[in-house]
């Protein structure tokens, strides 16, 4: 390792958690040298025989290293193996890829007791932060408790991996509107103003809102005004005039909102103009019951879509309760027991609940499908929820669903999961489908829904 003499090198020890989150994670460092401890492959080589999908990121991971260490002797394990380019990256990749077997360091080095997998990681980051004192070493893990172990132990440099992320703070990502500091109608010098129907429109100078994207929404603090970007060009902006007591005032199979975030929502869902509509939001912030409270309205009370389509993956949180009998849907039904339960909600005050659920399900023609038979499927005039899990990619999610978002009319999509990798997705794949992104995770707490009940 005669690199690490270089001031300017740096040295990063990856955590086992970082190899099963992204298992080529190695590749993305570039110049820079990559240490793998034995004590990580050994945790890959307990995890590659579940039956999860944890297990197939580990067989991965362990096959992209069995490929770039396949005929390396020992020695040049020891010292450092040229990592292969990364085509992604502007440069050539100078990196080495360097096997260390942690088992032979003290565990004094760190003070931690080695009896457990983290602390031997840990004391072999610490280990070569002194054994190259010029050298940054780096200790990359997703693990938070960990992280502060290692500064505990007096590791000067930890880090979590963000590699993967489209930007590295989430809370820049576009909320799916905008807050206009005082009275909107104040910062307007002169407008345009066109009537269609009963919807009014504002053309307004672009440089009043210079960063907007279709069906962004825009509030102001004076609590009257609500407006939603229709088009825009390089010197004005198409605004619908809404109102937020237009937006309070909206009703869907019975359910109103109970303030402005899940009034925009409800706008969004009904509107049938915008063919992609994503809630984000904690759990019981009624993004459920939002969409499928639109959905119900729009097939049975207006009758503009046939039916409604509930899909979901079906990843298991805790041991396997073995085989489902029966058919499709009633596989599935375990699985989509928040959508039965949301019905059951919605006709609580009827005299028999259970009852009005299944005239309902029929009523509507609400179907239950694996996401697993969804991929190649003409889907006509329906409205579709995906019902995301935080446990799969929802990338990975969107890709079943690629061929299909193009032939189906409507789409609602519920996400609880990984969304920075749905914008990218949706923004390299989908540029000129998307017409309106509806998150609700920005930390501040008012922007959350507060539910529906």
């Amino acid at each position: 390792m005669e690199k690490a003499s270089n001031l300017d090198s740096k040295m990063y020890v990856l955590d086992t958690n970082v190899l099963l989150h992204e298992p080529l994670a190695y590749l993305s460092f570039q110049e820079h040298d990559v240490v793998i401890p034995m004590t990580v492959l050994e945790e890959l080589d307990h995890i590659k025989d579940r039956k999860h999908d944890v297990s197939r990121d580990a067989r991965v991971a362990i096959r992209g290293l069995d490929e770039v260490l396949k005929d390396a002797s020992p020695e040049q394990m020891l010292q450092g193996v040229a990592l292969p380019s990364d085509k992604k990256a502007k440069a050539s990749s100078a990196g080495t890829l360097i096997i260390v077997n942690d088992h032979l360091f003290a565990d004094s080095i760190s003070g931690l007791p080695g009896n457990e997998n983290d602390h031997r990681i840990i004391n072999c980051a610490v280990h070569l932060q002194k054994q190259h004192p010029h050298c940054k070493v780096v200790l990359v893990t997703k693990d938070i408790n960990m992280r502060l172990k290692a500064k505990g132990a007096g590791l000067k440099f930890v880090e979590d991996y963000r590699t993967d992320q489209l930007i590295d703070d989430i809370a820049l990502l576009s909320s799916g509107y905008k807050k206009i500091e005082g009275d909107f109608w104040q910062h307007v010098g002169e407008c345009e103003t066109e009537q269609h129907g009963r919807d009014t429109f504002h053309k307004v100078a672009k440089s009043l809102i210079p960063d907007v994207f279709s069906n962004e929404y825009l509030l102001d603090d004076s609590g009257h005004f609500a407006a939603r970007v229709k088009s825009y060009d390089e010197q004005h902006i198409m605004l619908k005039d809404i109102g937020v007591e237009r937006l309070m005032h909206q009703s869907a199979w019975g359910v109103k909102p109970k303030n402005i975030y899940q009034g925009m929502a409800m706008d969004a869902l009904l509107d049938t103009g915008i063919e992609l509509v994503i809630l984000t939001g904690p759990a019981g912030c009624g993004k459920t019951l939002l969409a499928l409270a639109c959905a119900l309205e729009m097939v049975v009370e207006k009758g503009i879509y046939d039916k409604v389509i509930v899909t979901r993956n079906t990843p298991e949180i805790a041991e396997s309760i073995g085989f489902l009998p029966g058919t499709e849907e009633e596989k599935m039904a375990p699985w989509l027991a928040a959508i039965t339960d949301t019905l059951e909600v919605l006709h609580k005050g009827d005299e028999n609940p259970i009852s009005s659920r299944n005239y309902i399900m029929e009523k509507a023609n609400i179907q239950f499908k694996s996401v697993n038979f969804m991929r190649g499927r003409s889907i006509q005039n329906a409205v579709v929820l995906v019902y995301s899990s935080i446990v799969t990619s929802s990338l990975l999610l969107l890709l079943h669903f690629y061929w299909a978002i193009a032939k189906v009319t409507r789409i609602l999509i519920k996400l609880k999961g990984k969304w920075v990798n749905i914008r990218l997705f949706l923004t390299n794949l989908l540029p000129n489908f998307i017409k309106f992104s509806y998150y609700c995770t920005a930390p501040t707490k008012n922007l959350f829904f507060k539910g529906v009940v």
